[in-house]
């Protein structure tokens, strides 16, 4: 079944603690990224493993393959569940943060690896504007397909490319969908957008929600809202 990420994109560390006290009984994964790390990040992983909620952390690390190496060692401490890097970086980059991934899990950590394909905010012609020639779809497929080469555990992409990375990539990659706005709700900045029953019904692994909870009147109501929307759809029994 599709899992729900609650992404917590607040300024202070009460208010994306209260988000939390809010979703816990509903939701059991959160997505730290960079506002949320860069201002009170250990204390909100502390507070999250305190609560055995499993934590998303989303950093998209994008350097040199020695940086990143050394990144992927470093944050190994804070014991994410799964910790993104960004597929533009190249293969070499991808396998070096493998190999710093391989070493955590020799020493007892469980951390995956996702890396990022193409934004979700991200339209056709604003990436021609920065250089790129090819299709969002077929950036995504090349990007998934890249990641899987280098033993990467999984990818960040749209709902609508979750086919086109089972494909380049043989199901082997873990897919984690943002981008998702429930029916009804405005796009914000994201150009790629899905509703939560379409990602389940996409096989999608995880999706990512931020703003349709965490300014939602009543978070946990929506929290629910969307866990009963995902699991509303079976999986297909094997063939």
């Amino acid at each position: 079944m599709t899992e729900l990420i609650v992404a917590l994109d607040e300024p202070t560390f009460e208010r994306a603690s209260a988000i939390v006290d809010k979703t816990c009984a509903v939701a059991n994964w959160y997505k730290v990224g960079y506002q949320a790390f860069y201002a009170y990040g250990e204390r909100i992983i502390e507070a999250l493993r305190a609560r055995g909620s499993h934590v998303f952390l989303d950093l998209k690390l994008l350097d040199i393959p020695n940086t990143v190496y050394a990144g992927v060692q470093s944050l190994a401490r804070y014991k994410p569940d799964m910790l993104t890097v960004h597929a533009s970086g190249g293969g070499d980059m991808l396998a070096a943060a493998a190999r710093a991934r391989d070493e955590s899990k020799s020493a007892g950590g469980s951390m995956r690896l996702l890396a990022v394909t193409v934004l979700t905010s991200l339209s056709k012609e604003e990436l021609v504007l920065a250089g790129e020639d090819l299709d969002p779809h077929e950036l995504v497929a090349v990007r998934a397909e890249l990641a899987a080469r280098n033993r990467i555990d999984g990818v960040v992409c749209a709902v609508d490319e979750v086919s086109l990375v089972m494909a380049r990539a043989a199901d082997s990659l873990l897919t984690v969908c943002p981008g998702i706005r429930p029916a009804g709700k405005t796009a914000d900045d994201q150009r790629r957008v899905a509703t939560p029953m379409e990602a389940a019904i996409a096989g999608a692994d995880f999706i990512v929600v931020g703003r349709p909870i965490t300014a939602a009147a009543d978070p946990a109501a929506a929290a629910a809202a969307i866990q009963a929307e995902l699991r509303a759809i079976k999986p297909l029994p094997a063939i």
